[in-house]
């Protein structure tokens, strides 16, 4: 028979778990130090927890998988505006202000998609 039961234990380790328990570090030089202070204090954070946020964003992109940077993405998500825009003035339809509208949606909601897809097939 166990002297604590289940109940009795979770909440102490739900409170554990969500302490940050691990320290991770790492040696800069000066130089590096200052810039990462600047960066830091540019996005209105200390320096321990903008580099917390660095590792916790990588560490998303990972599980996410593929990791398609935001300038590929941006540059997939042009390629596919101007196919897309392109095909249709090529063979002499016109473009209306909507039809681009919809397009322009349509190319943010896929572009990340195909960014990440595009570095899985190399």
């Amino acid at each position: 028979m166990p002297l604590l039961s289940q109940n009795a234990i979770t909440p102490d380790e739900r409170r554990r778990e969500s302490s940050r328990l691990s320290n991770v570090s790492s040696r800069l030089t000066r130089a590096e130090t200052e810039r990462l202070d600047r960066v830091a204090q540019k996005h209105g954070q200390q320096r321990g927890e903008f580099i917390r946020q660095l590792i916790l964003d990588a560490l998303a992109r990972d599980e996410a998988g593929a990791n398609a940077g935001p300038v590929l993405t941006e540059i997939v998500g042009v390629q596919l505006l101007l196919m897309n825009a392109l095909k249709p003035i090529a063979a002499g339809q016109s473009l209306t202000a909507a039809a681009f509208d919809a397009m322009v949606a349509e190319v943010h909601k896929l572009k990340v998609s195909v960014a990440r897809r595009l570095i899985q097939e190399k």
